[in-house]
């Protein structure tokens, strides 16, 4: 139809004074615009003879026929026509099979708007504010009377064949205006009419998606809406309807409320079947071992789906004895299947606690049979820290030998004096805590201590070779044996000698503390002899620990420890 109007608008322009030739021949029998039966005359390659009533045959030029139209054209074959001008002059007429077929078109139209027919049409195209129509002339359909909600994409229309009422018309200016919502709107009532006669609560009935939100879905049930709220869709969690339905699904729904004052309907889904939590006490009894599939994923854990509607959740402490779980992502992923034991259910608040980690033996447990306390270990320095030692015995097993039982020298202050991470080394099993999870460990325990061994070979009175290790202003330090310092106090001192780190002295041992780990020492050869009243008192100028200044030394620090210890 858009190609038959282009060649109306050619007749129009090559025939515009046609009112004026028609002025000039006063006596003619057929007026413009009049829709004549004309008979075929004859059929020629570049037109057609008809007699529509004049004193000669009209013409019509082939072009306004299909070729196949052509082919099957012959005389004394009945076609309407319309004078649209004279071919010569010799007076034979111009006439047009097309236009006349327009002007019985605009006439079904006009009828149409005046009565409220409809009109038949297939839109054609996408124009700005809405589509063309084809309805036999060119009529335009705006986007808001394509249908009752706007439509996303209308290039799904183009093509298709509807009916149509005519909203606007204007002839003289070739201006028709077509609707399609006022035919739906009118057929949506009837049907919700139909609807609402039968719509009843516990009734199941068939609807379409036609609008997803974030809290839930729209369904057209027939002319009525209904809303199929996010809660009352699945027995089991839905984070946003669009997982489980798209708009134009049809789904059963079953009609939970209906106020027909308001014409309101809640509708559900999951009230259709039976919900999986009546049994499930039964079916994931605490201690059971079950399967199922990772559907989700939290920072706190992953829940598993065990069956349709029932899933519990694998708490991130719950996924392994031994590593520590930053993200559950780093164990599973949404589609594994896994194996998992229930750890306890809450029916009424429709939850259920998983364990991944209690399918395996826990290795804290096999730790005490498989190292007992005193256990000689290898192992590998992890990680070092100020308070000790963290060393790799097993897969995400680490000991930990504190900085206390790395060495039974006192003047240890950081464990990276002695040690680098990656080291191998050897430690000796001290403790065992599986319910706490710590392994602790010892190094200076795999060699006797030094202060046991002096102490079980020397006594007070003794006297001993030492060698002295640094000077200070109330006495000097000096090598007793091996790490153990000993303290000559300046009032043991001989008067008047200077002494300096390396000087190999003959002492006597005044004291041995076990409990402070202390020994004292004279070069006067005195020592403390309680059964002696004669025994010399202590120098009350002799600085007491707590005055002992910062730069005394390794074992003034070790002293002051013990003090502040006490």
């Amino acid at each position: 139809m858009v190609e038959n109007k282009s060649r109306f608008a050619e007749h129009d322009e090559k025939y515009a004074d046609f009112a004026a030739m028609l002025d000039e021949f006063p006596t003619m029998a057929i007026s413009q615009d009049e829709i004549r039966k004309g008979t075929v005359n004859a059929v020629r390659k570049d037109f057609v003879l008809v007699e529509a009533g004049g004193k000669s045959d009209g013409i019509i030029h082939a072009s306004e026929f299909t070729p196949e139209e052509l082919a099957n054209l012959k005389p004394g074959d009945k076609i309407d026509v319309v004078v649209v001008g004279w071919t010569d002059d010799k007076g034979n007429i111009a006439l047009s099979k097309e236009k006349a077929a327009a002007i019985k078109i605009w006439e079904v139209v006009e009828r149409a708007y005046e009565t409220g027919e409809l009109v038949h049409g297939t839109i054609v195209a996408k124009v700005n504010g809405g589509l063309a129509v084809d309805i036999g002339v060119k009529a335009f359909l705006p986007n808001s009377q394509v249908a009752l909600r706007p439509i996303k994409n209308v290039d799904d229309l183009i093509g298709k064949d509807f009916d149509f009422k005519v909203i606007k018309f204007d002839k003289k200016k070739g201006n028709i205006v077509i609707s399609r919502r006022d035919l739906l709107e009118k057929e949506r009532e009837v049907l919700k009419n139909t609807t609402l006669e039968k719509l009843q609560e516990g009734a199941i009935v068939k609807g379409l998606i036609k609008n997803i939100t974030y809290y839930g879905v729209f369904v057209d049930l027939g002319g009525i809406d209904g809303l199929l709220h996010i809660t009352d869709m699945s027995w089991g969690r839905v984070n946003h309807p669009s997982e489980l339905f798209k708009i134009g699904d049809e789904v059963d729904v079953k009609v939970l409320k209906y106020d027909k004052d308001s014409e309101r309907v809640s509708l559900g889904v999951k009230q259709i079947t039976e919900d999986p939590w009546i049994h499930a006490a039964e079916k994931y009894a605490a201690g059971k071992t079950v399967k199922g599939v990772v559907v989700s994923l939290e920072d706190y854990g992953a829940f598993v789906e065990l069956e349709k509607g029932v899933e519990g959740l694998i708490h991130i402490s719950e996924m392994s004895w031994t590593r520590r779980v930053k993200h559950p992502g780093k164990m599973v992923a949404i589609g594994d299947e896994v194996e998992v034991k229930i750890l306890e259910i809450d029916v009424e608040n429709r939850r259920i606690s998983l364990g991944m980690k209690q399918i395996e033996p826990n290795p804290w447990e096999l730790l005490q049979d498989k190292y007992p306390v005193g256990t000689v270990v290898k192992g590998t320095i992890r990680n070092i820290t100020n308070f000790g030692l963290f060393v790799g015995v097993e897969e995400g097993i680490d000991g930990l030998v504190r900085t206390s039982d790395i060495t039974w020298d006192r003047k240890l202050k950081h464990p990276s004096e002695y040690y680098k991470k990656g080291d191998e080394i050897k430690a000796i099993v001290l403790n065992i805590d599986s319910d706490k999870q710590r392994f602790s460990l010892g190094i200076k325990q795999l060699t006797e201590d030094p202060w046991k061994m002096f102490k079980d070979q020397h006594n007070a009175g003794d006297k001993i070779e030492v060698e002295v290790a640094r000077v200070a202003e109330f006495g000097i330090f000096v090598k007793v044996f091996d790490i153990i310092e000993g303290l000559v106090h300046k009032s043991e001192l001989e008067e008047g000698k200077e002494y300096k780190p390396g000087d190999k002295l003959e002492v006597t041992i005044k004291s041995i503390s076990d409990a402070d780990r202390k020994v004292s020492l004279s070069i006067k050869g005195n020592t403390e002899d309680p059964e002696n009243p004669e025994a010399p008192e202590a120098d009350e100028d002799a600085p007491v620990l707590e005055k002992v200044p910062e730069k005394l030394g390794s074992l003034g620090d070790a002293f002051k420890a013990a003090e502040n210890d006490k």
